[in-house]
């Protein structure tokens, strides 16, 4: 427990502090530098470049987390498992780039109606995919060896910090938009090539192949967990962007770039749990692998209720400052029909933060192929509901139909472990963790919206975070934000 404690705050330190830049950058630059259609542009190509470079994968991220624990062994090279991850990616690769080509007349087909500008930069994902595979292939190997902060550092900070400086030169007019693209490459480029220099540096990049180790029956194994995980993998990459590509496709790429921005705000729940899926995937593993049901079970419960604590003080806190948020000082007037957008994500976000380490357990376990089921279930459950409500409700359909497909696929994972593995995630402090998060947005209610702009985020803000903060310490309703509140202001008073 104590890699995953001590993991999971530094990258939720950078994770926040990434937050912080990705929010000047997002949401007070983006707007006021380049178009809605151009900004819709950046998040399609993101899109489908994490698309195909989680297919490029080949599951094999998935088997990397459920079985290195059988390949590790330093003084044998990890059993030569870097170059075996390096060929299976390098194979995807190809594999994707031609399906890429093959799908792009239906991929720019409709965008092309609506705007040339994807027509123009889709070659640009090509790079893209590039980059992301050898990320989330050099990332995952770090995590597996119990680093998981390297590569959280590398994407949540570094990259959003370089992001950011191309951004402030775009708005003081020394490049251009076309510039800013290819920076923007260089910015998923510059992570995995600096990952890359660690491994070596650290004396981990193992290249030298070897195969003795795959015995026919374990050979059937990493098939198996891939075959699933690419399933899987390609399902978790099509529900984060199927929104983003289903607005395009229904609205235009303005409507995009609405979405994109305001579904920043929803998204910045999810941040604080990024580091802890990571590093505590690996000690599941490892728990699974030696039948320790109790430890599983313990990050399980804890997972739920301190990401729930988190998640319902964000949650409070963003819907709490909404007229804030399109407030001229922020988004403005011009970014208001994704208000809902805002509501809904975040909603969406929050019941994903409180379901804590639900799927890590279960693509981990023997049951990793219900995992795989679930996730396309999820997938078609999305496509039905967006289909269904963007022609209506138009980019708050959209987040609709991510709100109420997460609530669906939680409650059937939580029923699922529950009946087939006995865990037992929930009791009541989670019920007055939510309670709690509601008084306290009622109470932010009664604050008078103030002239000042600063003024209104900084006491409405600062109310709610202090009160509901307050209430949970009182009611003593996780051990862990307790033990850390008295470590940091209490340490110095005995």
């Amino acid at each position: 427990m104590g890699i995953i404690q001590k993991q999971a705050v530094r990258g939720t330190i950078y994770s926040y502090l990434g937050i912080g830049i990705g929010f000047v950058t997002t949401v007070l630059l983006y707007p006021r530098i380049f178009s809605q259609t151009e900004i819709g542009l950046l998040r399609l190509l993101v899109a489908y470049s994490v698309l195909f470079a989680q297919f490029a994968s080949l599951g094999f991220p998935r088997a990397t987390t459920m079985l290195f624990t059988y390949f590790r062994d330093k003084e044998k090279k990890h059993n030569g498992f870097l170059f075996i991850t390096l060929m299976v990616s390098f194979i995807g690769l190809i594999i994707a780039l031609i399906l890429l080509f093959t799908l792009k007349p239906y991929i720019i087909g409709r965008g092309a109606e609506k705007s040339e500008i994807f027509s123009e930069y889709f070659y640009y994902i090509i790079p893209l995919v590039v980059f992301t595979l050898y990320y989330l292939v050099f990332d995952n190997y770090y995590k597996v060896l119990f680093n998981s902060v390297q590569g959280t550092f590398l994407k949540e900070f570094f990259q959003r910090i370089f992001i950011l400086l191309a951004s402030v030169f775009v708005l003081l007019g020394i490049i251009d938009f076309k510039t800013y693209v290819i920076v923007f490459l260089i910015s998923y480029l510059l992570p995995t090539l600096i990952l890359l220099i660690l491994l070596i540096r650290d004396r981990q990049f193992f290249l030298k192949p070897d195969f003795s180790i795959l015995t026919s029956g374990f050979r059937k194994k990493i098939i198996s967990v891939s075959f699933f995980g690419i399933l899987t993998s390609f399902s978790g990459i099509l529900v984060l962007n199927i929104d983003s590509i289903m607005v395009n496709a229904y609205l235009n790429l303005e409507s995009t770039g609405i979405y994109a921005i305001t579904f920043y705000f929803g998204q910045v729940i999810l941040i604080s749990s990024r580091s802890l899926l990571k590093i505590s995937s690996v000690v599941i593993a490892d728990s699974w692998k030696n039948n320790d049901s109790k430890t599983i079970n313990t990050i399980y419960y804890k997972s739920c209720l301190n990401q729930a604590i988190i998640a319902s003080l964000l949650f409070i806190g963003i819907w709490g400052n909404i007229h804030n948020i399109f407030d001229e000082h922020l988004l403005g007037s011009a970014y208001e029909p994704g208000k809902y957008v805002i509501l809904f994500i975040s909603l969406a976000c929050l019941i994903q933060m409180a379901g804590g380490t639900s799927n890590m357990i279960l693509f981990t376990s023997p049951a990793y192929r219900i995992h795989t089921y679930l996730m396309a279930v999820l997938v078609v459950i999305l496509i039905f509901s967006n289909v269904l409500f963007i022609p209506v409700l138009g980019i708050t359909g959209a987040a609709l139909a991510s709100a109420i497909s997460f609530f669906v696929f939680n409650v059937i994972k939580y029923i699922y472990l529950s009946k087939r593995f006995g865990f037992r995630p929930y009791d009541h402090r989670i019920l007055l963790v939510f309670l709690i998060a509601g008084f306290v947005y009622l109470l932010n209610l009664l604050i008078p919206q103030l002239d000042n702009f600063y003024m209104d985020i900084i006491i409405r803000s600062a109310m709610m975070t202090i009160v509901f903060t307050a209430l949970i310490l009182l009611f003593k309703l996780s051990v862990e934000i307790n033990d850390n509140f008295a470590k940091i202001f209490l340490s110095g008073q005995e």
